[in-house]
């Protein structure tokens, strides 16, 4: 009777044990708050509208994930803070623990996995140029010897640095701390070419003055394929941000989501991030 009793207990134990928070989701529940990391000018993805509030199609997705958190952690009153980041903050920012999930437009890279860790695919783009119509650009060798703008430490400006070294085409970068700022520098003429990827750059292109002075040029320069962030070695909260995507992704909504962002700049869903949709549908 007392081995009995002895196993039960170690049962219960057991079972309480499974269900002990570890990670994000005990930081959020003994904290009381989500915080998100927002950009401010990555349109469509991440940017501020007229009253200053975070808007786009990243923000949509995580906004559906602390619905889910807030579930999952039974705190339908959970406080959901947002900072802004940029390039060069995103990741340390993560890794640290200031921010608990970056609704941005970040690549997901094997280098950049040693660091962080990603969600489902939500979005695949790549690097691309934005010129003044008028400038005769139309493709990255008819940049030799020119100068660019490219937000520091992205993976556009790692493409388009290796591709200036492996075609000798000697291209001047200069670096900038956002999408908005390489927008105003070729605006006003200090550089001749933004680069980003093609999706940012048509939504740079539709808050123009005049989207017709601006032309969205030249051939893939990359393969982007983007992800929620957040941090290493935390598998819990992972699985609740990508059964929400996954929920989205089999219920078609997800594709209702882009539709309202990209399809207003002209950019439908593409066959290739359909069939990342079709495949990250997992069942429950």
């Amino acid at each position: 009777m007392r081995s009995i009793a002895i196993v039960a207990l170690l049962l219960v134990t057991g079972a309480a044990g499974a269900q002990e928070l570890a990670g994000t989701l005990k930081k959020v529940k003994e904290s009381g708050t989500l915080t998100l990391g927002i950009r401010e000018t990555s349109v469509p993805f991440s940017y501020l509208d007229e009253k200053q509030n975070a808007i786009g199609y990243s923000i949509d997705l995580c906004e559906k994930v602390v619905e889910a958190v807030k579930a999952e952690l039974r705190m339908p009153d959970l406080k959901v803070r947002r900072i802004p980041v940029v390039s060069q903050t995103r990741i340390p920012l993560v890794a640290n623990g200031t921010v608990d999930l970056e609704c941005g437009s970040t690549t997901n890279t094997l280098t950049r996995q040693k660091q962080v860790d990603f969600s489902h695919v939500t979005f695949i783009g790549g690097t691309r140029l934005l010129v003044k119509t008028k400038s005769g650009i139309k493709d990255v060798e008819d940049l030799k010897g020119r100068t660019i703008s490219v937000s520091q430490g992205t993976t556009n400006e790692r493409a388009i640095k290796a591709l200036s070294d492996k075609l000798n085409l000697g291209i001047k970068v200069l670096n900038v701390k956002d999408h908005g700022e390489g927008f105003l520098v070729l605006e006003s003429g200090r550089v001749e070419a933004n680069v980003s990827d093609d999706i940012q750059l048509l939504g740079l292109r539709s808050k123009a003055r005049n989207p017709a002075d601006y032309l969205v040029t030249g051939r893939l320069l990359s393969y982007e394929p983007f992800g929620l962030m957040l941090r290493r070695n935390d598998a819990d909260f992972k699985l609740v941000v990508n059964r929400t995507l996954s929920g989205l992704m089999r219920s078609g909504e997800i594709e209702k989501i882009y539709a309202k962002w990209f399809e207003p700049l002209g950019a439908p869903l593409s066959p290739m991030l359909r069939t990342a949709f079709e495949i990250q549908a997992l069942p429950e």
